[in-house]
């Protein structure tokens, strides 16, 4: 559905996004990390057609954006950041005002209204003036708006900002029900939220693309062995266990080697077996522990610039 072919974009001198490449398919649900100023709002404008790319280009469906920027944005529903709405107007008048502006057909309308509210929970504000609304709830009404078209994309720039707990919780809710539906590129400096929502997930690294990999990929799931076994008589010895996929030399200190062990897909514990194995062998184990693996370490050692892309 989006399709992103070595963007970049400029401000005077600035590189903002530098040569960015990837792609989004149907149903996908994808995160879009990085710290302030790394790129994250840029990209997500020039997908919208509110910025164009200093080069490069955009696809969706299929189609280059450019020049289709009417076209395109009838697919796409987009929360901003900043969400900008208008202070002196209710919130069900906000809305009717944005499906006009939408094209929806006026028949349409109430049924698109009244959806929109269900869904962003505005029930029992829809008639309150906007600006009496607190921060929380003018996201939601963001929110509303982004969906009034039911559109097949999404793009949500931070769309937990200013939620309390119990809003963010819902919010959670109603991104996954849309996943079933639309494509959704979210842009959050939460990484819980990607993690409970998200199928996959971008980093970006001072504009350039740092990492683009499947959140299940990113989890630990191999395990961290140390004991005085070498090498070569451990590789000989533990290759025999079928649940193994790999042995990964991490170093070694004063007689004591540490090792990396990824078992094959879908394999029960390999600790029991590990365990065993090694006594039994006449080594000393000093330390089998799970591997210690999340989004949030991983997001800081590239962030700090201690991962490569080709390397993650």
């Amino acid at each position: 559905m989006i399709a992103v072919d070595h963007v970049s974009r400029k401000y005077g001198d600035v590189v903002a996004v530098d040569d960015v490449s990837f792609a989004i398919g149907a149903g996908e649900i994808v995160g879009l990390l990085g710290h302030n100023g790394a790129g994250k709002s840029t990209i997500m404008k020039m997908l919208t057609g509110y910025l164009e790319p200093s080069g490069g280009q955009v696809l969706i469906a299929g189609e280059e954006l450019a020049g289709n920027y009417a076209r395109a944005q009838r697919r796409i529903g987009y929360l901003p950041e900043n969400c900008p709405v208008y202070a002196d107007m209710s919130v069900v008048d906000f809305l009717e005002y944005t499906a006009r502006l939408r094209g929806i057909e006026p028949g349409q309308r109430p049924g698109a209204l009244r959806s929109a509210i269900e869904r962003a929970d505005l029930g029992e504000k829809a008639q309150a003036p906007i600006a009496t609304l607190s921060r929380g709830y003018r996201q939601r009404v963001g929110v509303a708006q982004a969906l009034l078209h039911n559109p097949e994309i999404l793009i949500l720039d931070e769309p937990t900002n200013g939620l309390d707990p119990g809003q963010i919780e819902h919010m959670r809710g109603l991104i996954k029900t849309l996943g079933r539906h639309a494509t959704l590129l979210i842009s959050t400096h939460i990484l819980q939220e990607v993690e409970a929502v998200c199928d996959r997930v971008l980093i970006l690294r001072h504009g350039r693309l740092a990492l683009d990999a499947q959140l299940s990929e990113l989890r630990g799931h191999g395990m961290l062995l140390s004991c005085d076994a070498a090498p070569e008589y451990l590789q000989a010895t533990l290759e025999k266990l079928p649940a193994l996929a790999r042995i990964e030399l991490l170093g070694e200190s004063a007689g004591r080697f540490s090792y990396r062990l990824e078992p094959q897909p879908n394999q029960p514990s390999l600790a029991p077996a590990i365990a065993e194995t090694v006594v039994s062998s006449g080594w000393q184990l000093f330390t089998l522990q799970p591997e210690e693996k999340s989004l949030e370490k991983l997001f800081h050692q590239i962030t700090a610039g201690e991962v490569r892309q080709d390397a993650a």
